[in-house]
């Protein structure tokens, strides 16, 4: 098991060719210090310890996360941990999700940024769990003296809703989705392709804070925890009309692995080297 993780690592690293912007190159310091120093940063604690019930789980859960995986690929810090956190809003571990969101705010994620990510996650995970998700991070903002509700982000009107959304929709996905329902029954044809443009990228995507690119890579995370395959394929290449490259997704979605599994997270790398370069 172990050569079979060395080899995926290594592989993974001569294809993403790079150091993280986090700390040091790969050379400069051993797994173990790497993940200690990183553990301060985000956590402010140490990692380690040799403590509590399962004290080697631990050992192998922060060595690989914060010794291996943080060093894998050129991503900020910053980015690492809106990933980290949409990753575990998907799939509800809200423990995690806590911890982790104080993590982001402890390495420089402001408070606006985390909240959006987190809305950012609605239109794949639904608003049950979305919901789920912002409790707990509004947990975190309350125990930081953050005032709530924070700074309002919505830049569309009943208005222009559909339109914003479809300025953002069609470079990215064209007519994809209204292609794919044309056979619906009802009206349904019409509803639920407006539905996406007007709800998913009218309400979602124009929203002030995150970028459309930075939001594409979180959508891609959401995508990956998820196992949506057909939508990760479509969300590729959204990504790379969006100006992601295909490292940096590559870089994501092992940010994802530690959380996700193995399976989620070979899967989702394989569907993106399948995806067509830009003509």
């Amino acid at each position: 098991m172990m050569n079979l993780r060395k080899m995926f690592m290594t592989g993974l690293l001569a294809v993403l060719a790079g150091a993280p912007a986090f700390s040091q190159k790969k050379t400069d310091m051993d797994r173990i210090d790497y993940c200690k120093q990183n553990y301060r940063v985000l956590f402010g604690g140490e990692a380690l310890t040799g403590e509590g019930t399962d004290p080697e789980l631990m050992d192998i859960l922060q060595k690989f996360i914060f010794g291996e995986v943080f060093r894998c690929g050129e991503l900020p810090v910053e980015t690492r941990e809106l990933i980290t956190c949409v990753c575990l809003a998907t799939m509800q571990t809200l423990p995690q999700l806590k911890a982790h969101a104080g993590a982001a705010l402890n390495v420089g994620v402001t408070p606006l940024e985390l909240r959006e990510a987190i809305y950012q996650c609605a239109p794949f995970i639904g608003f049950p769990r979305t919901l789920n998700a912002v409790a707990t991070i509004n947990e975190v903002f309350a125990g930081r003296g953050i005032a709530l509700p924070l700074e309002a982000q919505a830049t569309v009107t009943e208005q222009t809703r559909h339109a914003e959304g479809e300025r953002i929709q069609q470079p990215l996905y064209g007519d994809e989705i209204r292609e794919a329902m044309k056979n619906l029954p009802q009206g349904m044809d019409k509803d639920v392709p407006d539905f996406l443009t007007e709800m998913c990228f009218g309400d979602f995507y124009t929203r002030g804070v995150l970028d459309v690119k930075m939001r594409e890579l979180l959508s891609l995370c959401v995508l990956t925890a998820m196992g949506a395959e057909h939508q990760i394929a479509s969300h590729a290449a959204g990504n790379l009309k969006a100006g992601n490259d295909r490292q940096t997704m590559y870089a994501a979605v092992v940010q994802c692995l530690p959380y996700v599994g193995f399976p989620y997270a070979l899967n989702a790398i394989r569907i993106i080297e399948r995806v067509p370069e830009l003509q």
